[in-house]
C-alpha cells in the first residue's frame, strides 16, 4: 500500500525499482565528482599560494605528483593539503594540561607520509557524512588506529550559555544523555578549550581530575583526553573531544594529526548547518518493537542527505507488519530499503514537500486519494491519506485508510462542534423534523423528547424574544426567503445567546414545502463583547484616576522641589541642577536634590531616589528631603543623619518604602568634600580629563534593615574639578546592566561640551527614558574664574 497514484498500465513494480536504482547510482556518481572537484580546487589554490604558479601549472604539478607516486589525483590533493600542517610548538611539551599558543610558520614542512595518508582517507570519507553524529563515528573509525582513540565527542556552544552534545561515538546512550546539555560550569574542559581557542591536552589524570570537571568521573574510564576547538567560518563554536583509555601523553605526530583532522572537519560542519541532537543508538530497534504490535501501514524513515545537506532519499528503519512496497516486501523485510526504491512516486512534488515540512517540525497530512487494490481477484477502491511527523532526526509516516462516506460525516460533525452550531430541517408537507445532535446540545433539550416543529420553536426562547422569532418563522413559512434572528434561551441558571439562520424551499407553485438552516451558540462571543465594554469603561475610569494623580503629584513636586533657572554659586562652587521626569507611567517620581549653604559656611549636597512613582513617592521624598536638611543643619553627622533617616522610613506610614541617598558636605577653606551614601551610585569625579568613580563607603539603602551601618569618605577637590551626583535614571537602560550605563556616562563627560548639562543629558538620554533623572553638576572654578 502506498500514497502514490496507481502506476500506468503495463508498468511493473520491478521495472520502476530498476529505474530508481539507476537514478540513485547516477546521483552517487555526480556527488562524488562534485566532491573531487571541490578538493581539487582547494589543493590547486594551496599550491598556487605556496609556489606562486598559475592555476594550469598547479593542476599539472598535482597530476605529475600523483602519477609519480602511483596515487589517485584525489589522494594527491589530500596529501598537498596535509602538507600545510603546522609543526608542534616547542613550548608545548607532552603532558601539559593547558592550551598552548600556536607557533607561526612561514614555510610549513610536509607531514609524515603516514599522517598525510591518514588525512587523505579521512577526507575521502568526510564527503559522505550527513550529520554531526555520523561525523563522530567517522572520526572514531579513523582516529582509533592512528592515535588510540576510544571515544569521540562533539560539543556545540548554542546561543546563550553552556554546551550541547551534537555527536558522539564510543560512549553508551545513557552517558550521552547525562552529558547532552551542560551549563557553563567553571573548569569544564570542553568549554575551557572553546574559551581559550586552543587545544587542551589532559594527560596527567590525577592532576587533571582536580583542576577540571571531567566527563564520566570518578569512574576513571579515560585516562588521557584532548579537546580541540573547531573553527567554522569566522567563529569557533564547536569543540572535538578525543578520549583514550590509556594515560600516555599525545605524541607530536598525534597532535599534528588531530589538529589537521579538526581543520578537515570544519568545512564539513559548516556545510551541515545547525545540527540536530544525535539519535539514541537503539532508537530504531525500540520503534520497531512498537510497530510490530500496531495495525495499519507505518514506517520510520531516516533522511539521507547530500554533501550540501539536502535530502535526496530516505532509508526505512522500521515498519509495521501491514506495510508493503511495490515489490511485495512487507514488515521487517522493508528495513534498510530506500523509500524511492520501495515507493518511487513519493518523489512527487506534494508528498515530497510534505515530508520536508515534517522534518522541519510541521506535521504533515496529505489530501485523501483513491487507490485501487486487488483483493482475492477483485478490484477494491479505497481512500487513503498520508500523515508524517518528525520523531528524533527522522519521520514517522502512516498510511490511513478512510471510509469515504464516514469521513464526510465526521467532517460535518467536526465543523458543527468547532463552530458551535447544528443543522436542522423541517419538512412542512410530511411534518417530519430532523435535527443534528449539536442542536439538542445548543438548545439544552433532551434528545429523548424529540425535535420541535418550526411553529413551536418560539416557545423555547425567553418571552421578550419570542414575538420577533415567531414573526420571522411565520413570514418564512408563508413566503419563503431567508431569516437571521438572534434570541436567548434559559438553560438551568444561565442565559444563552443564540442565532437561527434558515431558508425556505418552494415548490413550482411557490408554496414553501421545506425549511432548513442552522442554530448557532453565540454565548461566548456575546460574553466577550460585554466583558470588552466593561473593560473599556474600567480603562476610562482608571485613566481619569491616573490623570488626576499625575496632576496632583506634579503640583506637589513643583511646590516641594523648585528648580533654579540657571547655574548658582554656592560656597565658591558653580552648581547646576537638572531634573527630568520619566516619559512613562505617572511621570512623577521620588527623585530629589538639595544644594544649600549651612550656617557654618559649608555647603550640603543631597541626591536621593524613593522607589516608585506617584503621590506616595512624592510624599516620602518630601519627608526625607526636609528631614535630611534639618538633621545636618542642626549638627548631625552625615552617617548619623542616614541612620536617623533609615529609622524614620521604617516607622513611616508606608513602612514598605525604600530609598537610596547620597549626602556630601563641602568645606570651602580646605576644598574638602566629605560624603556618605545609602545604596546609591557613587559620585563621578572629572579631573584633568580623567574620569573616575569615587570609592563608595559602606551603606545599605534606607528602609531595608533596622540596624544598618554607614561609613563616610572624603576627597580634596582641586581647581577645575567637576563632580556629578546623579540618580540611576541617568545611566540605567532596559536590557543592559548598570556597568554599561556608567561606562557610557564616563565617555559622555570626557567629550568637550559647553558649560551646561544640556550636552551631557542629550548624550545620555536618547529616545524614551523610563525613570526620573536628577543630576547635580558641581564644578570647582579655576583661579581666573573665582
Amino acid at each position: 500500500m502506498t500514497s502514490e497514484h496507481v502506476p500506468p498500465a503495463g508498468a511493473e513494480p520491478a521495472d520502476l525499482a530498476k529505474v530508481v536504482s539507476r537514478q540513485r547510482a547516477e546521483l552517487d556518481r555526480l556527488r562524488d565528482q562534485a566532491a573531487v572537484s571541490a578538493v581539487l580546487e582547494r589543493a590547486t589554490g594551496a599550491l598556487m599560494a605556496t609556489s606562486g604558479c598559475s592555476p594550469d601549472a598547479a593542476h599539472e604539478t598535482l597530476a605529475e605528483r600523483a602519477t609519480a607516486g602511483n596515487r589517485t589525483l584525489l589522494e594527491e590533493c589530500w596529501l598537498t593539503l596535509g602538507a600545510l600542517l603546522p609543526a608542534a610548538s616547542p613550548s608545548e611539551p607532552p603532558g601539559t594540561g593547558h592550551p598552548a599558543p600556536a607557533t607561526p610558520r612561514t614555510a610549513p614542512a610536509p607531514p609524515p607520509v603516514g599522517t598525510a595518508a591518514a588525512l587523505a582517507r579521512l577526507g575521502t570519507d568526510l564527503v559522505r557524512v550527513g550529520s554531526p553524529h555520523q561525523l563522530a563515528g567517522t572520526l572514531l573509525a579513523h582516529l582509533a588506529p592512528e592515535v588510540g582513540a576510544d571515544a569521540v565527542l562533539l560539543y556545540r556552544r548554542p546561543p546563550g550559555e553552556g554546551l550541547e552534545l551534537i555527536g558522539y561515538a564510543g560512549v553508551d546512550a545513557t552517558l550521552a544523555a547525562q552529558w547532552r546539555r551542560v551549563p557553563p560550569l567553571t573548569g569544564f574542559a570542553p568549554l575551557e578549550s572553546l574559551r581559550a581557542g586552543e587545544p587542551l591536552w589532559l594527560e596527567r589524570f590525577a592532576e587533571d581530575r582536580r583542576e577540571y570537571r571531567l566527563i564520566d568521573e570518578p569512574a576513571g574510564r579515560w585516562l588521557s583526553r584532548a579537546w580541540l576547538p573547531v573553527t567554522t567560518g569566522d567563529t569557533t563554536g564547536v569543540t572535538l573531544g578525543v578520549l583514550r583509555r590509556h594515560g600516555a601523553a599525545f605524541a607530536a605526530g598525534e597532535r599534528d594529526l588531530l589538529r589537521a583532522a579538526v581543520r578537515l572537519c570544519a568545512g564539513r560542519l559548516a556545510a551541515l548547518g545547525t545540527p540536530a541532537e544525535p539519535p539514541a543508538p537503539d532508537f530504531s530497534r525500540t520503534v520497531q518493537t512498537v510497530l510490530d504490535a500496531l495495525p495499519g501501514a507505518t514506517v520510520l524513515l531516516t533522511p539521507l542527505r547530500t554533501a550540501l545537506g539536502n535530502v535526496e532519499d530516505y532509508r526505512i528503519e522500521a515498519a509495521t507488519p501491514d506495510a508493503v512496497d511495490i515489490l511485495g516486501r512487507t514488515g521487517r523485510a522493508l528495513v534498510g530499503a530506500h523509500i524511492l526504491e520501495s515507493y518511487p512516486s513519493v518523489a512527487g512534488e506534494a508528498l515530497w514537500q510534505g515530508y520536508l515540512a515534517a522534518l522541519d517540525g510541521e506535521p504533515y497530512e496529505g489530501e485523501p486519494f483513491v487507490h485501487e487494490e486487488v483483493v482475492a481477484g477483485t478490484t477494491v477502491r479505497a481512500a487513503y491519506s498520508v500523515r508524517a511527523a518528525r520523531i528524533g532526526d527522522g519521520l514517522l509516516v502512516t498510511w490511513l485508510r478512510h471510509d469515504m462516506e464516514g469521513r464526510q460525516e465526521q467532517r460535518l460533525a467536526d465543523m458543527q462542534r468547532l463552530g458551535n452550531l447544528g443543522w436542522a430541517n423541517w419538512n412542512l408537507v410530511t411534518r417530519q423534523v430532523t435535527w443534528s445532535s449539536q442542536v439538542y446540545t445548543i438548545l439544552g433539550r433532551d434528545p429523548g423528547r424529540g425535535a420541535v416543529a418550526l411553529d413551536l420553536l418560539p416557545d423555547l426562547v425567553l418571552p421578550e424574544d419570542a414575538p420577533a422569532l415567531a414573526r420571522s418563522v411565520a413570514e418564512l413559512a408563508r413566503k419563503g426567503g431567508t431569516f437571521d434572528v438572534p434570541f436567548r434561551i434559559r438553560t438551568g441558571n444561565s442565559i444563552r445567546h443564540l442565532r437561527a439562520v434558515a431558508e425556505g424551499v418552494t415548490a413550482e407553485d411557490g408554496t414553501v414545502v421545506e425549511v432548513h438552516g442552522f442554530v448557532q451558540d453565540l454565548t461566548a462571543q456575546r460574553s466577550a463583547e460585554l466583558a470588552l465594554v466593561d473593560s473599556e469603561q474600567a480603562i476610562v475610569t482608571q485613566r481619569g484616576v491616573l490623570d488626576a494623580e499625575r496632576a496632583l503629584a506634579t503640583r506637589l513636586q513643583h511646590a516641594l522641589l523648585p528648580l533654579p533657572s540657571g547655574p548658582v554659586r554656592l560656597c565658591g562652587l558653580r552648581v547646576e541642577v537638572a531634573y527630568l521626569p520619566a516619559q512613562a507611567g505617572v511621570h512623577v517620581g521620588g527623585d530629589w536634590f538639595s544644594a544649600i549653604e549651612l550656617p557654618d559656611a559649608s555647603a550640603l549636597f543631597v541626591v536621593g531616589d524613593v522607589a516608585g512613582h506617584g503621590v506616595d513617592a512624592v510624599a516620602t521624598m518630601a519627608q526625607l528631603r526636609f528631614s535630611a536638611k534639618g538633621m545636618v543643619m542642626t549638627g548631625s553627622s552625615l552617617t548619623g543623619a542616614l541612620s536617623r533617616l533609615n529609622f524614620l522610613l521604617l516607622h513611616s506610614r508606608d513602612s514598605q518604602s525604600t530609598a537610596t541617598l547620597v549626602l556630601a558636605r563641602y568645606q570651602p577653606a580646605e576644598r574638602r568634600l566629605v560624603w556618605a551614601q545609602a545604596g546609591h551610585l557613587p559620585p563621578l569625579l572629572v579631573r584633568a580629563g580623567e574620569v573616575r568613580r569615587l570609592d563608595r563607603p559602606g551603606g545599605m539603602l534606607l528602609g531595608a534593615t533596622a540596624d544598618p551601618e554607614y561609613g563616610s569618605a572624603e576627597v580634596l577637590l582641586e581647581p577645575g574639578d567637576r563632580l556629578l551626583l546623579y540618580t540611576d535614571g541617568l545611566v540605567e537602560r532596559l536590557g543592559e546592566d548598570v556597568e554599561t550605563g556608567l561606562a557610557r556616562l564616563a565617555q559622555a563627560v570626557r567629550t568637550p561640551e559647553p558649560g551646561s548639562l544640556d550636552a551631557l543629558l542629550a548624550a545620555m538620554l536618547e529616545g524614551e527614558w523610563r525613570d526620573d533623572v536628577c543630576v547635580l553638576d558641581i564644578r570647582v572654578p579655576v583661579a581666573e574664574e573665582e
